[in-house]
């Protein structure tokens, strides 16, 4: 696997973790854009928009667009794989602390 790829899959897991602390399991890009520059994962607002339309396919969340944001809201089955009940290919796992 090239770094490219464990980099997406890190990311995608700070995502739906991210989502999942909220109290109504939602936030806007930027705000993940920035979740993601705090764990060392530097990237443009278009590369989040894109993680969260694969997000979107995978039905870990739902995204509507919102001015130049989009705003990502947790499912079940994101959430399912946050707190390790399901397995979301292209997902980093979890670790038990999760």
């Amino acid at each position: 696997m090239n770094m490219d790829m464990i980099i997406r899959q890190d990311a995608r897991l700070i995502l739906l973790r991210a989502l999942s602390e909220q109290a109504d399991h939602r936030l806007n890009s930027e705000l993940l854009r920035q979740t993601l520059e705090s764990f060392g994962i530097t990237r443009t607002r278009d590369w989040v928009h894109d993680e969260l339309r694969w997000l979107a396919d995978m039905r870990c969340v739902t995204v509507t667009d919102a001015g130049s944001v989009r705003v990502a809201a947790l499912t079940l089955r994101g959430r399912d794989h946050v707190e390790r009940r399901a397995v979301v290919e292209g997902v980093k796992r979890p670790g038990p602390e999760a």
